[in-house]
Order: structure tokens, then sequence, then C-alpha cells
């Protein structure tokens, strides 16, 4: 078995730009954090873009739900902005009989970028890879040691993490 990582940009892979004092994009972290974290799962990285969630649009959404349609693994995590992640999972969530049929999909991310060293990136991304390899085919969202299935979950912007909508 292995993983498809899709990437699409995200706090996870933000860095400081001290020239202008703004969070920006030069690279994706991923690799180094799997080889941190010591991942023997075999993996297979992909990257789509590398965009702020709150710049995303449906297209953006469609081109993940694309590429998570020709994936050939079953099991896929998607490294993802957390402002608009419910967004992108309710997207991909709304296939799950149809064009993502079997698969079972785990949308992360960080609230903090991953190179500030006291982020959350790595726990997020490591229980992704657990949950995608333990759940039940379905869309989901793995964020501060939980899962939640894409149609029961939002971002609490007030308290800077991710709870069920039942409570």
């Amino acid at each position: 078995m292995s993983i498809r990582i899709l990437i699409t940009g995200g706090t996870v892979d933000k860095e400081y730009n001290e020239l202008k004092g703004t969070l920006t994009f030069h690279k994706t972290h991923i690799m180094e954090i799997l080889k941190q974290g010591r991942v023997k799962v075999p993996v297979n990285v992909e990257h789509v873009e590398m965009i702020d969630s709150l710049d995303m649009v449906l297209k953006d959404r469609l081109l993940i739900l694309m590429r998570c349609q020709k994936a050939t693994e079953k099991h896929i995590v998607i490294t993802h902005g957390t402002d608009t992640m419910v967004e992108t999972a309710k997207v991909l969530g709304e296939q799950v009989g149809k064009m993502l049929r079997g698969k079972t999909i785990v949308l992360t991310g960080a609230m903090v970028p991953y190179t500030f060293g006291n982020s959350d990136a790595m726990m997020n991304l490591g229980c992704a890879m657990a949950f995608t390899q333990s759940l039940p085919a379905g869309v989901y969202i793995a964020m501060n040691g939980k899962y939640f299935l894409w149609k029961d979950v939002h971002k609490n912007k007030r308290k800077g993490i991710f709870e069920s909508l039942k409570r």
C-alpha cells in the first residue's frame, strides 16, 4: 500500500520573508517532515499548486478533485490551507460515491508554518497519514490529533481549532 500526498500550499509550507515582512511560498517542506518523522510507508508526492487557501476558487478545488480521481492509490493525503479546507473537503466529499469510489482522502494543514519550529504541521501530517490507512473510504479532515468527516466539521477561528458541528 502506498499513499499519494497532494500538495496544495497552505500555512504548512509558508515561510517568513524577512525583506517584505510577509509569509510567502518558497518550496514545500513535506519531504523534510516525512524524513524527520521517519515515515516508512511508501509515498508518492505530487505538487498540485502552492496557494493560500483564501485565494482558492472552485477551479482550484476541481483540480484537486481531478488529481484525486486520477490517483491510482486508494489512500490520499492533501496538504491544504486551513481557512477553506472545509470547502474543499465538501467538493471532494460530494463525489465519494461517484468519482472517488473506494478512496480514503484526508485533508490536513497547519495553524503555524513548519519553518517556525513550534508548528503543528508534523503532528497533523502524521495523523493524516495514519487516518488515511485506517479509516473507511470517505473524505476527512485531520487536525489537532482528531479526524472529522467532511460534512461534520468547521474551523473555530476564535479558538484556532477544528470542531465537530454536532459537538
